[in-house]
């Protein structure tokens, strides 16, 4: 891995010490042109009662990837990122192993991004399909 992706994966990674995305032992692991992937553990945990991945904690993985590839692909010191509409279809269920969020860009515009996010498991079977919007708002 390239000296620029690394570096932005440290950040991501740092930013969220002491946050939900510690919490739920979220971790960012790799970064490309128009893309950024996360894994999360399913553990108890995150399980719902009857023992499988909760999908709050799905569409927490979902938007936190998503909030943070806004943040990636915009200048983090000039615009606060806030995730504004999030939906999620979940599709398979999985009680143990990692989930990975991958949040690729559908468009950027000026203030709105809109982000396609696959969860999958290890054998890139889809788990769960969701979209995020996000603006950008100036710091000011």
């Amino acid at each position: 891995m390239n000296e620029y992706k690394e570096k932005i994966l440290s950040v991501c990674n740092e930013i969220c010490k002491g946050t939900l995305m510690e919490t739920l032992e979220i971790e960012y692991i790799d970064v490309g042109e128009n893309f950024l992937v996360a894994r999360m553990p399913v553990s108890p945990k995150v399980h719902q009662p009857d023992g499988v991945l909760h999908g709050g904690a799905t569409a927490a993985l979902a938007e936190s990837v998503g909030s943070a590839a806004s943040y990636v692909f915009l200048d983090g010191k000039k615009f606060f990122v806030r995730g504004i509409e999030i939906s999620a279809n979940h599709v398979k269920s999985i009680k143990e192993g990692d989930v990975f969020a991958r949040a690729t860009l559908l468009h950027n515009g000026r203030t709105t991004q809109l982000w396609d996010i696959r969860i999958t498991d290890k054998d890139e079977q889809l788990i769960s399909l969701c979209k995020l919007t996000t603006i950008a708002l100036p710091r000011e």
